[in-house]
């Protein structure tokens, strides 16, 4: 009966609630999971996502419980809102119940339980084998109907009444063994039960603490595919300044990689005052274009294009272009300001002042930002400050951009954040915010707990199997998952690390593959991927040499060596296969080389099933044994599967959970294989599902 999925109707509403402290309330809602921070902060879910919800409930003695989960969109206060699902009981006084997610928006659920007098007497006559003992709980049962009658609609009125009627004349007339089994079978039909348990008596149920939080999100906040450029080195001919009407003739290329986000840094006018020269030298000459995260000019600020870039209107057909290609563009949102910015003699409170009139610049030791000025957020004039730096979220959403690329959000202010990602997200829900911040474990948390939809990673530093074995095991199992997405960049324009220094052709290779297949969300900075761009500019930095933060770049992208065809199969593999669409099914599975590493993926119906195997050295062969678990990929033990090779086409047939691989790194570093079940045999052929 625990299990009987029964709508509830004429129910005591939920701002009916035992007073505190009446002593009858039993139930005990012991803790509610998923809960971020006692329900500070909000778990995180995509439209059309199923939502779980366990919780720990018992009481005293034998009784049974009733367990409700109930949820509804956050700004729909009245009590008819609330939606509520029938808990069932798991092990250990766990229930669970699920609902749903729905359309992108804010959304509160809870927990509430009772002791449920007719669950209750329906369990402990289900044992009753006495005449006597059946008589007299066939008696009780009636009156549990006609109180259930109190609460029913009119329609279900007559019906309780009739079977109250029924159980109480049965059981004058009862006598004897035969008839006291024929009444228990009566008062344990099923159809009455369910009946009388639409309408149950919940004056003294206990309620959760409190209502928790859920953020919904679009599917790409879970999944999305990102490609980063400069637009102003978009141009075919070399010495020209790039347009936004050359990145419009680039998007066929972005398309063809695979890439469904393309994001660009800043495209504001740039500070002429203290700007940089080519890698990063502090002194500029006439010809250099200066960083383009140095913002502000003559020309404008962060509500302006810079002028070599173009117009708002080029901007704006930049993203209608991209979306008829299934492409959203993603714009950086850097809260800084090269010296020369409008904002700098409009709002002189909103900065730093030093004694000798000098505004200290940006810093983040050893790097220094001569260039820009960070704003001061503890401004008397904080409030003025605030509604500007919205309204430039604002300005730029209303040019077409939904997702947003935040550079730095660790150096401003924790409430600004949770202030204006809410606000906006309020007003359109369909929005994404990605948070630049490589620091300390604890801030990157605390940014998405305020409302970042993703963020980066550790990954560009992670290369060995327990490295990346141990953080990714976090990343997608670990309590953080509710609320924190990753998405991982095996480069940036600030980062060429060192395993991409000195690996070749081969760590572009397997890095793609790791970043693509163990996250759901990531991203490269290209052309410099594809083109294997490695030189630093001086040893020991991850600095680029030649840095397009810096100066105009020219790319060829016809190169013979571009990895231009190796990373669109991945995205390719990636949009086929929606076991890589998501994070938490990700587990790794044991390898007797410590230079191979093998995990899987899988859909939660089980169809979809991606196993790879990575050479993580990028200079020799490797071999080894993996051990798969097979029950984990549906494979009946002792039967043959199919494991086919997405990258090369190659198929394989293994059997058992043991089976060795052997990679080059120089041909593929790596497979990621399809596992095909045997669904049946004909003559000499298998069927593969």
């Amino acid at each position: 009966m625990a299990k009987t999925k029964t709508p509830l109707k004429g129910r005591v509403q939920a701002d009916h609630q035992a007073q505190d402290g009446d002593g009858r309330v039993r139930a005990v809602i012991d803790a509610v999971r998923p809960c971020v921070d006692g329900g500070r902060f909000a778990v995180k879910r995509v439209e059309d996502e199923i939502v779980t919800v366990e919780a720990d409930c018992f009481t005293d003695g034998h009784d049974a419980l009733r367990v409700l989960l109930r949820w509804r969109a956050a700004d729909a206060t009245q009590a008819s809102a609330w939606h509520d699902v029938e808990m069932t009981h798991d092990v250990n006084d766990r229930w669970l119940g699920s609902f749903v997610a729905g359309p992108p928006g804010r959304y509160v659920y809870t927990v509430v339980a009772w002791v449920d007098r007719f669950l209750s007497w329906h369990h402990e006559l289900e044992r009753r084998t006495d005449p006597e003992d059946i008589t007299l709980a066939a008696r009780i049962g009636a009156g549990l109907a006609r109180d259930a009658m109190a609460r029913a609609q009119r329609e279900d009125r007559d019906a309780l009444a009739d079977w109250a009627n029924r159980l109480e004349e049965d059981a004058k007339r009862c006598k004897g063994e035969p008839q006291a089994q024929a009444l228990k079978a009566l008062a344990l039909d099923e159809d009455f039960a369910n009946l009388v348990m639409r309408y149950p008596d919940r004056s003294l149920e206990t309620r959760w603490p409190g209502e928790l939080p859920l953020v919904v999100d679009r599917l790409r906040a879970r999944y999305s595919t990102w490609y980063e450029l400069f637009p102003r080195s978009t141009s075919p001919d070399p010495g020209r300044h790039g347009t936004l009407k050359d990145c419009v003739a680039r998007l066929p290329y972005v398309a063809e990689l695979g890439f469904d986000v393309l994001y660009l840094p800043p495209i504001h006018p740039i500070g002429r005052e203290k700007r940089k020269g080519k890698n990063n030298a502090l002194v500029a000459t006439a010809e250099d274009v200066g960083s383009p995260w140095a913002i502000g000019a003559i020309e404008g600020g962060h509500k302006a294009v810079h002028p070599a870039l173009g117009t708002l209107d080029d901007f704006r057909a930049l993203v209608r272009e991209a979306e008829a290609l299934g492409i959203e563009i993603a714009l950086d949102i850097a809260y800084q300001c090269a010296p020369d910015h409008p904002y700098v003699k409009a709002h002189p409170t909103w900065f730093r002042w030093r004694p000798d009139g000098s505004v200290q610049y940006a810093e983040n030791p050893p790097k220094k930002y001569q260039d820009i000025y960070p704003f001061d957020f503890e401004s008397e004039d904080w409030r003025a400050l605030w509604d500007e730096l919205k309204s430039v979220f604002e300005f730029w959403v209303d040019q077409g951009v939904k997702i947003f690329r935040v550079d730095n959000p660790h150096t401003k202010a924790f409430p600004f954040w949770e202030w204006a990602i809410g606000e906006l997200k309020q007003a359109h829900p369909e929005l994404i915010f990605l948070a630049e911040a490589f620091t300390r474990p604890k801030v990157m948390h605390r940014l998405a707990k305020l409302g970042y939809t993703q963020s980066y990673t550790y990954f560009a530093w992670r290369n060995t199997k327990q490295e990346l074995t141990e953080y990714f095991t976090e990343l997608s199992q670990e309590p953080g998952r509710e609320y924190f997405r990753p998405n991982v960049w095996p480069n940036t324009p600030d980062i060429l690390t060192e395993a991409l220094q000195f690996g070749g052709r081969p760590i572009f290779m397997q890095r793609l593959v790791l970043a693509a297949t163990l996250a759901a969300s990531y991203g490269i900075y290209g052309p410099a991927y594809e083109l294997l761009e490695a030189a630093p500019r001086d040893p020991g930095s991850e600095e680029y040499l030649h840095s397009e933060k810096y100066e105009v770049r020219h790319w060829d992208l016809d190169r013979h060596d571009s990895l231009r065809a190796y990373i669109g199969r991945v995205n390719r593999i990636r949009r086929d296969n929606p076991a890589l669409h998501a994070d938490w099914s990700l587990r790794f599975f044991a390898t007797d080389n410590e230079q191979l590493i093998c995990y899987g993926k899988s859909t939660d119906d089980g169809a979809n099933q991606i196993v790879c195997v990575v050479n993580l050295d990028p200079h020799n062969t490797h071999s080894g044994w993996v051990d798969l678990d097979l029950a984990a990929l549906g494979v009946e033990p002792g039967m043959p599967y199919q494991m086919h090779d997405l990258i090369t086409g190659a198929r394989f047939l293994w059997q058992g959970a043991r089976n060795f691989v052997q990679l080059d790194p120089q041909r593929s570093p790596a497979h990621i294989f399809r596992v095909h079940r045997r669904v049946h045999r004909e003559q000499d052929f298998d069927y593969f599902l």
